[in-house]
């Protein structure tokens, strides 16, 4: 057995066992498959080949069936649910290998055979962020067997490794198809053929298409204070801070209903111009004055959907990165004037069908991503990057 550790801070439910440090070296081996030179490989044939750039996508070579028979009856060959590790390069990228097809591979890329003390799902992400037991190599870095098998890891039962598995495949995903969704906007036109191939987009002023909102919460209409995530829009703020940073006195705040747009002129590393988020989850709350709220015209000949999502691109960074050339002020919050903001140009399809079409793609790919999101235990999780050093909150 491993050595017990202290039980981690945040848990799942119905949690408390202790957390075991374990070698993997304890929990499974390690095995390479023999070499393939270059003069061995074809530009085509039966048994793909892979170095340690492609694994777990398209080839780069290929061996014939004779070789690849001659190699697997000789030395090791990974068995179904083997972990597939990168030790150069790229060191630590992981794929599971599936046993579905037969192909050969680098013998830079290493396969690890594990107990059933650790389940794949959970090994996967355990390794993007894992302390190797050294690296070696001064020029190309090389990870070897015995560095892997030293390596400790901590392990929780294999019914809470599925939890986090679980999780953090959620939180992949999310990532994802937000990640979709921004690179997809602004090559949308191109994309959708049957009316860009026809039809222009025009600039217009903001201001064209929505007027600002200086509605006061005086009667108290609502006492639900509301904050702007750059991921999840105008939200709750005990939800996204759990605890209320508006003061108890909401009547000088702006009342904000469904449907209509805040602008959030703090920055943050999400946000390095400030976010601009319709309400979406609530039927009204109130913002701090410090925020542009508007609306749009009736009159805008603008789709809604479209212009939230033009919002969630940086198509808008543009702007009011020119009026607000003299920087932030007051610890990140910009320096920009209401008639200014409103005085900002997007670029918009001349015909409102364009937009109620693009409008409604990417609507129902954020119905998608709040289903993942709904599939997830709601938890405030912050995730600390060791690679980047960054750290990413995330509410699931």
């Amino acid at each position: 057995m491993g050595e017990t550790i202290k039980k981690p801070d945040v848990r799942f439910r119905g949690f408390t066992d202790a957390w075991e440090q374990r070698k993997l070296g304890d929990i499974g081996s390690v095995a390479m498959c023999r070499r393939i030179f270059k003069h061995q490989t074809l530009e085509s044939g039966e048994i793909p080949f892979f170095k340690i750039g492609t694994f777990g996508g398209e080839p780069d070579a290929f061996i014939t069936r004779e070789l690849f028979e001659e190699f697997k009856a000789k030395y090791p060959y990974p068995d179904k649910g083997d972990i597939l590790i990168s030790a150069s390069g790229s060191i630590g990228r992981t794929v599971e290998f599936t046993g579905e097809n037969e192909y050969f591979q680098d013998s830079n890329i290493v396969w690890l055979k594990h107990d059933k003390s650790i389940i794949n799902p959970f090994l996967r992400h355990l390794y993007s962020v894992v302390e190797w037991a050294g690296i070696e190599g001064s020029t190309i870095k090389r990870l070897y067997n015995d560095n892997i098998l030293k390596t400790e890891v901590m392990l929780p039962s294999v019914q809470e490794q599925t939890k986090i598995a679980e999780m953090l495949d959620g939180i992949d995903s999310l990532i994802t198809l937000h990640q979709c969704k921004y690179l997809m906007f602004p090559a949308f036109s191109q994309i959708n053929k049957s009316l860009s191939d026809t039809l222009s987009w025009e600039q217009r002023k903001l201001g064209d298409m929505a007027e600002r909102v200086t509605r006061k919460n005086q009667d108290l209409e609502c006492d639900l204070p509301l904050t702007i995530s750059a991921q999840y829009g105008l939200i709750d703020q005990n939800e996204f801070f759990d605890k209320r940073i508006a003061s108890k006195d909401v009547s000088g705040y702006y009342l904000l209903k469904k449907g209509e747009y805040a602008y959030n002129k703090s920055t943050s590393n999400d946000a390095p111009w400030g976010a601009v988020k319709r309400l979406d989850r609530y039927e009204m709350g109130v913002v701090s004055t410090l925020y542009i709220v508007f609306k749009l015209r009736e009159a805008g000949n603008i789709d809604t959907n479209f212009f939230s999502t033009y919002y969630d691109t940086s198509l808008w960074h543009k702007g009011i990165q020119n009026i607000a050339a003299e920087g932030a002020r007051n610890h990140g919050l910009l320096n920009i004037a209401p008639a200014d903001f409103f005085n900002t140009v997007l670029s918009v399809p001349q015909v409102i069908d364009e937009q109620k079409r693009i409008g409604a793609f990417f609507a129902d790919l954020d119905n998608l991503i709040t289903l993942h999101q709904r599939e997830q235990i709601f938890i405030n999780l912050e995730v600390h990057d060791v690679r980047s050093g960054k750290k990413h909150r995330f509410i699931l």
